[in-house]
């Protein structure tokens, strides 16, 4: 309620604001159109002196007669001065005034016109002084070195005259310094139309620049403000940037609700100000009042309707205490723990009733539960013995399994080698043929068949030797021993190289150099050979005898650690997608009659073991591509310590 009360009078204050606002520019706007009918006024004015009959036959008389005929209607028309211009006179710098061309041309024109000291002396001799007004220093205004204005803003007025041979210019103006018939007429208009703006301490300003030099605002009780001047944001706001003012401004002394309009002379600049405003201190004590009311009145309601509502939750939070009470009870362990009876009948009393049947069936399902819990924990005993023992003989099932995959790849590359020792054999004899011809003088002649003979010895021996330590790891190094990769993968190419050289399969080796060489790893070399010779003879296969194998290693991080990566892409046919899942199941095959289907389950155990991950996915170009990760020596020794 204090929120919404709150939210009220924010929104009503702006309402209020806004209409205040409202009513000012609606204020301005009944003085700009008054500025604008005295101008549209002394223009109509003239035109129709031009156009009379006795002005015409004064023209005829001479300069003297038209004189005397202007001078009682300068004081009707309650101008400062009124003359006819020759055009002799239009000649002159008179001539050049946007109003005087406006009526050559066959115009009548009234515009807002500053006149300078020596415009004034030429036009109102008597009325330079009165123009002269000396400059107050005012709070809030911008600085000045200026201490009088003694410009005058003139209401200049003209019309042209074409009769009877005589061509000119009819001109009138009326000096609005210090007139202040002009300013209370305007200030009347404004706040005197009715008893509901009687209440309205409303003000009007006339200003020459930021100078006030016709106005009603009082400086004291019996001195208006002449001489004083507005406040340099408003100043700016009005003058330079030429945007009309509404909005609240400290006028002088006081605070007022004030318009503040633009005044453009007849060549276009902005030379003054026109205001009105009325006094903001009575709406804010009404508003100030209006709250102190409010909130006097919401106290009063909260006062009286307090101790009912007290009275009512009573009722309601005594029960509800008891239920929280009881409930804390229940969180300690105390499943005994109840509402008891209680005289309500209403739903807070329904809802007691409910909660301690509830308590009764959770103590009944506790105890149950308990009962339970005793005889799982006998099953569950029974039943970790039987896995113990399951899982022993498991444990020998796999490792009889890895022996068995481990003996049929051993075979097939046993039959590749023996096939690869034929061809030296077959170089080696060959070449012994050719020495045994040719020995004698001519045996330098033979150096390059005695160097290709050295070579397929050597590469006997190599196939040889790779072959061994791929069937005796244990013979050339120790277990999980720190192990650089490259030399491993180029000597299981080597191995395999009778399977890929009877294909039409080219081999890419992407071996990362530099910072980004893989570091070393950790892991029984027999079984990480075991692995690759694996995924590269599955990639042969799945080509289907042309193709393109890439194998690449860099160094790669998992999950904040550092590591080594090797992947193994093919060309081949790929990987059914809804069985990417499944390929590392034990006995999954897609070779239905030719393998067990355990090669790539016991890879992934295998690389598990040494603490890494393997894992497939379908290339987009094409063909499938198998991973194996496995952590960097120093990775796995700071893990564990």
């Amino acid at each position: 309620m204090p929120l919404l009360l709150t939210l009220a009078m924010a929104r009503w204050n702006a309402d209020y604001d806004a209409v205040l606002i409202a009513k000012v520019e609606s204020d301005l706007r009944i003085a700009e159109q008054y500025l604008g009918h005295l101008q549209t006024g002394s223009a109509e004015s003239l035109h129709s002196i031009a156009n009379s009959t006795d002005f015409q036959q004064a023209l005829t008389k001479g300069p003297a007669a038209v004189q005397a005929h202007l001078a009682p209607l300068r004081a009707a028309l309650q101008l400062d001065f009124l003359e006819y211009l020759t055009p002799q006179d239009l000649g002159s710098p008179l001539g050049e005034w946007p109003v005087v061309q406006a009526a050559v041309n066959g115009q009548r024109a009234a515009q807002i016109d500053i006149f300078s000291p020596q415009d004034l002396a030429q036009a109102l001799p008597h009325m330079v002084e009165d123009a002269r007004i000396p400059l107050i220093e005012t709070e809030a205004a911008a600085p000045t070195q200026r201490e009088v204005e003694d410009r005058g803003m003139m209401l200049h007025a003209t019309a042209p005259v074409a009769a009877l041979g005589h061509y000119g210019v009819l001109r009138g103006g009326r000096l609005l310094n210090r007139n202040l018939d002009f300013i209370d007429t305007l200030n009347a208009l404004v706040y005197l139309g009715g008893p509901a703006e009687q209440n309205r301490q409303g003000t009007a300003t006339l200003f020459l620049d930021d100078t006030r030099i016709s106005t009603n605002v009082r400086l004291f009780e019996d001195v208006r403000a002449l001489g004083t001047r507005v406040s340099a944001v408003v100043r700016n706001k009005v003058l330079d940037e030429g945007r009309t003012w509404l909005d609240r401004a400290f006028v002088v002394n006081d605070w007022y609700i004030s318009g503040y309009l633009p005044l453009t002379d007849s060549f276009g600049s902005r030379v003054g100000m026109l205001y009105v405003g009325f006094l903001e201190a009575p709406y804010t004590a009404a508003k100030g009042e209006a709250y102190w009311t409010i909130v006097a009145v919401f106290l009063l309601v909260m006062v009286l309707s307090a101790p009912l509502f007290l009275w009512l939750a009573k009722g309601i939070f005594a029960p509800l205490e008891r239920m929280s009470q009881t409930m804390k009870r229940v969180e300690r362990g105390d499943l005994t723990a109840r509402n008891g009876t209680t005289r309500r009948q209403d739903e807070i009393g329904q809802v007691a009733g409910h909660l301690d049947s509830l308590l009764d069936q959770i103590q009944d399902r506790d105890q149950r539960l308990r009962d339970w819990a005793d005889e799982l924990n006998a099953r569950v005993d029974r039943r970790t013995a039987e896995l113990r023992d399951a899982n022993k003989k498991l444990e020998e099932t796999f490792k009889q399994l890895v022996m068995s995959e481990k003996l049929a790849s051993i075979g097939e590359i046993t039959a590749g080698v023996a096939h690869e020792i034929n061809n030296p054999v077959a170089v080696i004899q060959g070449n012994v043929d050719v020495i045994r011809m040719t020995l004698g003088e001519a045996a330098d002649e033979l150096q390059t068949e005695l160097n290709l003979i050295d070579n397929q010895v050597m590469r006997i021996g190599a196939i040889v030797g790779k072959l061994l330590q791929f069937a005796r790891p244990s013979e050339f190094g120790t277990f999980e021993e720190s192990l650089d990769l490259a030399p491993l993968v180029s000597d299981c190419l080597v191995l395999v190289d009778h399977v890929i050289s009877r294909q039409a399969i080219q081999v890419d080796k992407r071996f990362a150099d530099g910072d980004d060489a893989p570091p070393p790893v950790r892991i029984d070399p027999g079984e990480l050979q075991q692995v690759v010779i694996n995924l590269i003879l599955n990639a042969t296969q799945a080509m289907a005898g042309a193709g393109s194998l890439t194998l690449s290693l860099c160094a790669a991080e998992r999950d904040g650690k550092v590591g080594a990566l090797l992947t193994v892409a093919d060309t081949g046919c790929g990987i059914a997608e809804d069985q990417i899942g499944a390929v590392f199941n034990p006995f999954f095959t897609t070779k239905l009659g030719e393998g067990t289907g355990l090669g790539l389950s016991i890879s992934q155990t295998l690389v598990q073991r040494a603490g890494g991950i393997i894992s497939a996915r379908n290339r987009t170009e094409g063909g499938a591509a198998f991973s194996i990760w496995l952590p960097a020596v120093a990775s796995e020794q700071g893990s564990i310590a």
